[in-house]
């Protein structure tokens, strides 16, 4: 099916293609008045609505441009990160509205989490949204909700993006951005034989719901900034052994874990207790979604955020880089190799 021609958020909106087919001499004899409202009528509504609710925006030129206009940062670096969401694929067909603000929040919030996996602040956001033709306003403003919810928690704002409708599920893609003194962003690659590895808190049991309350770390990331000496970070969305192998594999090094070491989430547990198949500590090394940080740390450095609690949060040290290659699990009954497993876009 034909999609309804995009729009951008900021600009007015343009006729259909099969209205501008017709626009001839006989566009003069109109009997639509100025003020009558084009074809498009949720969008020209989604649009409008959005504009009013960023009146009081601090930016040079807010909403309602074809494009935002920020202040320039002096002396940093600028970081991006996008990612996109499908009805079908990342989230259940048909959600009812009271549920679409958690979409709108997770939209953001794993863009965050790529943010802080950088040791990035965030600073702004831009989303584009693929709208159901057959969507009300009222859901719009639900998944908006949860979009305008986690960026005043997070002191991040919404800055523009831009809207389609078409006869498809709903799609949502957002960009954040943020920022890093020079040289300062985290990298996958830099960690060293003998790093402990951390996580910032308790992994597995995403697919049973815990991914829709995942809270990018942040204000974590800027703090063991301030504390600590990173070597590599990743962000862990796609399962803790694949995230881990890939930052092993990119920064040159085999890995090991200790099985007893690694924080298994509540949502994990009941998972396998209600037969998922899998034990706890498998869904914590391969569920994905899971947003917490894998950072790898000189060893004095992070055993000392650990044990003095200088973050005010709990940290776990759940292994170590090695010089030899692969990934390794260290359990009661010994050393043995593990396969790094996870989420794969296409399998």
């Amino acid at each position: 099916m034909r999609a309804v021609p995009a729009t951008p958020i900021f600009s007015s909106v343009m006729f259909s293609n099969r209205e501008a087919e017709a626009v001839s001499d006989d566009a003069l004899h109109d009997s639509r008045t100025p003020g009558d409202e084009p074809v498009g009528r949720l969008e020209t509504e989604w649009i409008d609505w959005l504009t009013r609710r960023a009146s009081r925006s601090t930016l040079p030129v807010p909403l309602g441009d074809d494009a935002a206009v920020t202040q320039e940062l002096s002396g940093r670096q600028m970081v991006f990160a996008t990612d996109l969401l499908a009805e079908g694929v990342h989230f259940e067909r048909s959600l009812p509205p009271e549920r679409l603000s958690l979409v709108g929040q997770k939209s953001v919030g794993v863009n965050l989490s790529d943010l802080a996996a950088m040791g990035a602040r965030a600073a702004a956001c831009l989303v584009a949204v693929a709208i159901p033709a057959d969507w009300d306003i009222a859901r719009l403003r639900s998944l908006y909700d949860g979009i305008d919810s986690i960026c005043n928690r997070f002191e991040v704002e919404l800055i523009g993006g831009d809207t389609n409708v078409w006869h498809g599920g709903l799609v949502v893609s957002t960009t954040a951005i943020g920022h890093v003194a020079p040289g300062a962003a985290w990298r996958r690659d830099g960690g060293r034989p003998g790093d402990l590895l951390v996580v910032t808190g308790p992994l597995g049991g995403s697919r049973h719901g815990k991914h829709w309350c995942a809270e990018p770390r942040l204000k974590e990331a800027a703090r063991i900034g301030e504390l600590a000496s990173v070597h590599a970070a990743i962000d862990i969305s796609d399962g803790l052994s694949l995230d881990l192998w890939r930052l092993a594999r990119a920064s040159r090094c085999g890995a090991s874990l200790s099985a007893a070491a690694i924080p298994v989430s509540k949502a994990a547990v009941e998972a396998a207790r209600n037969g998922s198949g899998k034990t706890a500590l498998e869904h914590a090394l391969a569920d994905g979604e899971d947003f917490e940080l894998l950072l790898a740390l000189p060893s004095d450095e992070a055993k000392r955020l650990q044990e003095d609690d200088l973050l005010g949060t709990s940290i776990d040290v759940i292994g170590r880089l090695e010089s030899e290659p692969g990934l390794w699990l260290e359990t009661a009954e010994g050393r043995r190799p593990l396969m790094p497993q996870g989420y794969v876009h296409g399998d």
